[in-house]
């Protein structure tokens, strides 16, 4: 298998980001979910780029295998978004691993001092995959003022950062 590698978003991967996304939302783990509810992945530049945060992708063979996206948020805070893997792409593959470990660099560069996520109670190894990394399972009235909730979100974590 081809070495993975995690790039910036650019326009020329927005088909291959939804056609990663929405069959892993729905056929994956049945969730009703569709384009129209998530405009975001037709416009990520705008939606995650020019607002200050981010948007990587994982390639293989120059196709997303993978894909992970930062919200800025208040008071040094950022937000996961769209983290995806291919399912021949997880686990010892590490795609989720190292679209973590970049935007975890990223915002320790950037100076975040916390990251936040919510998820869905089905994704048992997202959630695993989360407390191995370092996040700690918290309410979701513990959610920052400015994260946007999610109807399907009801599992909710949060990583401090520190430099070491």
């Amino acid at each position: 298998m081809a070495e993975v590698t995690i790039v910036p978003f650019e326009e020329k991967y927005t088909q291959e980001v939804v056609d990663l996304i929405l069959p892993i939302q729905r056929e994956e783990f049945n969730i009703d979910i569709s384009i129209e509810d998530q405009p975001d992945l037709l416009r990520i530049k705008e939606e995650y780029i020019d607002t200050g945060g981010n948007f990587w992708v994982a390639l293989s063979n120059g196709h997303v295998v993978g894909s992970i996206a930062l919200v800025k948020l208040e008071n040094h805070c950022g937000a996961i978004k769209k983290m995806f893997a291919a399912k021949e792409f997880r686990g010892e593959k590490q795609v989720g691993k190292k679209l973590l470990n970049t935007l975890i660099s990223y915002c320790e560069d950037q100076g975040y001092e916390r990251i936040y996520l919510g998820t869905v109670d089905v994704l048992k190894a997202a959630q695993k995959f989360y407390k191995k990394n370092g996040f700690e399972l918290i309410a979701k009235t513990e959610m920052p003022k400015d994260y946007h909730l999610m109807d399907v979100d009801t599992v909710f974590f949060m990583r401090e950062l520190t430099k070491d």
